[in-house]
């Protein structure tokens, strides 16, 4: 029924393989890197381009739904296995007739275990995820752009993608099947098929990384014993990208898979837990492609927040730690992320986080950007943090009022302006004569200051006159010892003994 075929003596994989000089007239301008970058996509474009010393030639077998009850699964398992046939998607027409039968069994294999019950038994698993390990896992080709920035540049699709997205499919439909048994898929999806499973979330493909991400989710509401295993897992491949590689194309998948199991952990949240939230979580905002899975990381935050308020300080000490000093783009998103944490704090953890908060957020006013301004002045526009604020006004507004005052007449935006000017309004009508108190007092310390600076500006002018008068009396000393040497130097010469 099957029938084997030499690869071409002209196939990638032969060793006699090689390429010709061109001519002269034919050489571009950069030949070593042309030719590199030519030879580089051949062989790495796509992670499937797997070359074997023969090819199976595939034939259409029956189609199961006229398939006898008794031969179903017979059947079934040998589609399965024809399944296992891969094929070079970087040549469009190798193989049309192959990747056609291979494509169609797919797409039965997805229907049935999607509609029918009763094909899931016990001798199927094997085959099973045998066919998902044998198409999907492999060794994921190198970028083709070495500095590949996720925000700017297009991703490299998986060339192979007409074949995987359909594995990929039978693999959720398995997972998500009634008939599917976790106590038998247990013996095949182990550790070691769950952490090369991890390792694909590096896929430049998006579309792989989102079916990854709904697999991996199933897995782990399926089979509990490899639930800390998952977890642990995830927390290396964090701990690799912030200390390491700064490079995983897949964080924000697995954050957003961490925010479900972080809502479904039980209380008193387990010491293993917190130590996630304090080592992992919160350093992941160093990392400079922080854009990329913000919103899943602030996710996690608040789920952490939400199911336990004991951590709030924890949270919010980290992320001033590692406040960033230099770039306005991750101030803004920190700023963001702050006032998500602010709308879930209780009143209780605020009173304790409030003075190095808002010190930091003083510090963010006073910022000559703009944005960064702006977006800290809309925490006066969010009701439940500006409650918080009048509940505390008393710590609060001493620790902000100096740096409103000065940046109201100082700021080159006249937004920003606007906005102080409606900050301080509020500062007001929340508390007058504390609001005068401190009026009171910058205009004393704006004096004391201004005063300090008119003695310091004396004080330089003092020196420099000091420093002239020096420098004239070094000048003048000059001058008198010159005219010294020249009145003292004919009589030296009269009184000279003649060598006569």
């Amino acid at each position: 029924m099957m029938e084997t075929t030499k690869l071409p003596a002209s196939s990638p994989s032969s060793p006699t393989t090689g390429f010709s000089v061109p001519s002269a007239e034919k050489v571009d301008g950069f030949p070593r890197r042309s030719m590199r970058r030519a030879r580089q996509r051949r062989s790495h474009s796509s992670s499937q381009f797997r070359y074997q010393s023969s090819q199976v030639e595939l034939t259409a077998l029956p189609l199961l739904k006229d398939a006898p009850v008794a031969e179903l699964h017979d059947l079934f398992c040998k589609k399965l296995q024809q399944c296992c046939v891969m094929f070079d998607f970087l040549d469009c027409v190798a193989d049309l007739k192959g990747k056609e039968v291979k494509r169609a069994a797919l797409n039965e294999l997805v229907e049935v275990v999607a509609t029918g019950r009763g094909m899931l038994i016990e001798p199927i698993y094997p085959e099973a995820i045998k066919m998902i390990s044998v198409n999907i896992f492999r060794t994921l080709p190198p970028s083709e752009n070495p500095e590949f920035d996720p925000e700017e540049d297009e991703p490299t699709l998986e060339a192979s993608w007409p074949h995987l997205q359909l594995v990929y499919e039978f693999f959720l439909r398995f997972l998500e099947s009634p008939d599917f048994q976790p106590s038998v898929a247990k013996r095949y999806v182990d550790q070691k098929f769950v952490l090369q499973l991890l390792e694909l979330f590096d896929s430049e493909d998006p579309r792989e990384r989102e079916y990854l991400k709904t697999i991996l989710h199933r897995v782990y509401g399926k089979l509990l014993g490899l639930r800390a295993y998952i977890r642990k897992q995830i927390n290396n491949i964090f701990l690799r990208f912030i200390y390491e590689t700064e490079r995983f194309n897949g964080v924000a998948e697995l954050l957003e898979i961490l925010g479900s199991i972080i809502n479904g952990f039980a209380l008193p949240l387990k010491s293993e837990h917190k130590q996630f939230l304090v080592r992992v979580l919160i350093p992941l905002h160093t990392a400079r492609s922080l854009s990329v899975f913000h919103a899943q990381l602030a996710y996690c935050i608040v789920q952490f927040m939400e199911k336990d308020a004991t951590v709030t300080e924890y949270i919010i000490r980290g992320m001033l730690k590692y406040w960033p000093r230099t770039c306005t783009q991750k101030e803004v998103m920190f700023l963001g992320e702050m006032e998500e944490i602010l709308d879930v704090i209780e009143p209780s953890q605020f009173i304790r986080v409030q003075e190095p908060l808002f010190k930091q957020i003083a510090s963010c006013i006073s910022s000559p950007h703009f944005q960064v301004a702006e977006r800290a002045l809309y925490f006066w526009n969010n009701e439940y943090i500006l409650s918080l604020i009048e509940e505390n006004c008393q710590v609060i507004l001493p620790l902000v009022f100096s740096t409103l005052y000065r940046v109201s007449k100082e700021h080159w935006n006249q937004t920003i302006v606007s906005l102080i000017y409606n900050v301080l309004k509020t500062f007001m009508e929340m508390n007058s004569a504390l609001f005068d108190d401190l009026t009171a007092s910058y205009k004393v310390e704006k004096q004391k200051e201004l005063k300090r600076e008119r003695e310091r500006a004396e004080l330089w002018r003092a020196l420099d006159e000091q420093r002239d008068r020096r420098l004239q009396n070094l000048a003048e000393s000059s001058r008198n010892q010159r005219n010294l040497q020249d009145q003292t130097s004919p009589a030296q010469i009269d009184s000279a003994p003649s060598s006569e």
